[in-house]
């Protein structure tokens, strides 16, 4: 990933840090967020389908990933918020992956 996501998310933990505060409410809030955001993503889905009589077809693909690049950052800023380092998180995670699906 760019370096740009990575200063991205430490300045958006840092941000959230200072206006927030840290304490266990303001870090179980920011896991938290990750099911608003994944919800945001079900939902854009919902719209690709047309899924919704009433509503019809509202969104598009690219609409979709948006939301789902949503979800990917609010973890990236949750990992930071538990102290952590999530480039090392994801670099392990990926490599686990990697792990299972090559022969």
């Amino acid at each position: 990933m760019d370096e740009v996501i990575w200063n991205a998310a430490r300045a958006a933990r840092a941000w959230l840090d200072d206006t927030n505060g840290t304490d266990q409410t303001e870090l179980t809030c920011r896991i938290l967020k990750l099911s608003e955001e994944v919800g945001e993503a079900a939902g854009a889905w919902i719209g690709v389908l047309g899924q919704n009589p009433r509503k019809g077809v509202t969104h598009s693909r690219a609409e979709v990933a948006a939301e789902l690049a949503d979800v990917v950052f609010t973890a990236l800023v949750a990992i930071e918020s538990l102290g952590l380092d999530a480039r090392s998180v994801v670099t392990a995670c990926a490599a686990k992956v990697e792990s299972r699906i090559t022969p």
